[in-house]
């Protein structure tokens, strides 16, 4: 295959309690914790998995989270420190609509947004206790306006008009990248597993599964539509790194994020 590379894009950073890190197990207390992106840079076009959260609107809707986040970790930032623009990018997936993962899709305006379609659904869709996750919608203006949700006035979504390709299922959206059905935390939630020539592949949780201490406590976080889904989605996770000797990279890991490699630093 043509070499694939795959950069991690620091977003910054973010404060919940231990209690729902790892739900009813904690400890308690804040735990300040990771969000990043993903580029993978492939031979069908470049794609970047998840896109953080956006800085005002946390600090608008959930300033209890506390968040950290530099120029550079900003979406446009980011991809600048390699020498890219938003524009450049192909194609967005989204594991889930949780405004900690498409707070930057704003900004890649050229971009097809792939996700699953039970999860465009849930976005206006959802129980009323998941109303903040879902919180953000500017990654879907015209659904936001439809849902009657009003957005802030910001250029970016002057020119943000998006597509958006619906999968279900495991897919193998082009090759050696594979979408992975992992729902429970939400309804239509997908992790990513990247196949690379000189390494073990790269399997990226998403929310399935927060961090290490998640999956070695078998314990879930406590933001999640269905618990017992979570479960065996995590489960699910383990096994696949199992069988395909994948590496676990965690969506919200404090621990392991310090030892990833970090954009301009890339893994192929």
């Amino acid at each position: 295959m043509t070499d694939t590379k795959v950069y991690i894009l620091d977003g910054g950073s973010l404060v919940i309690d231990g209690f729902h890190a790892f739900w009813n197990r904690g400890p308690g207390g804040e735990l300040r914790f990771p969000c990043y992106a993903v580029l993978i840079e492939h031979q069908d076009g470049r794609y970047i998995f998840d896109t953080g959260y956006d800085h005002a609107h946390v600090m608008r809707v959930l300033p209890f989270e506390k968040p950290m986040q530099a120029p550079e970790q900003t979406i446009p930032g980011a991809l600048a420190r390699i020498g890219l623009k938003p524009t450049d990018i192909n194609y967005v997936i989204n594991s889930h609509y949780h405004f900690d993962h498409c707070g930057g899709n704003k900004h890649l305006s050229e971009a097809c947004t792939v996700c699953h379609a039970k999860e465009l659904e849930a976005s206006t869709n959802h129980q009323p206790f998941e109303h903040l996750g879902y919180s953000d919608m500017t990654f879907a203006p015209e659904l936001a306006k439809q849902a009657g949700k009003a957005l802030p006035a910001e250029p970016a979504l002057d020119m943000y008009t998006p597509k958006f390709q619906t999968v279900t299922g495991d897919q193998e959206l082009a090759k050696g990248m594979w979408l992975l059905e992992t729902p429970g935390h939400t309804a239509g939630h997908y992790s990513l597993m990247v196949e690379l020539k000189n390494r073990r592949p790269m399997l990226f949780t998403a929310d399935a599964c927060y961090s290490q201490k998640n999956m070695d406590m078998n314990c879930i976080s406590s933001f999640h539509l269905d618990p017992t889904a979570s479960l065996k989605s995590m489960h699910r996770l383990k096994q696949l790194a199992e069988k395909h000797n994948a590496e676990l990279f965690y969506s919200h890991d404090p621990d392991s994020f310090p030892n990833y490699v970090k954009a301009p630093g890339f893994y192929s």
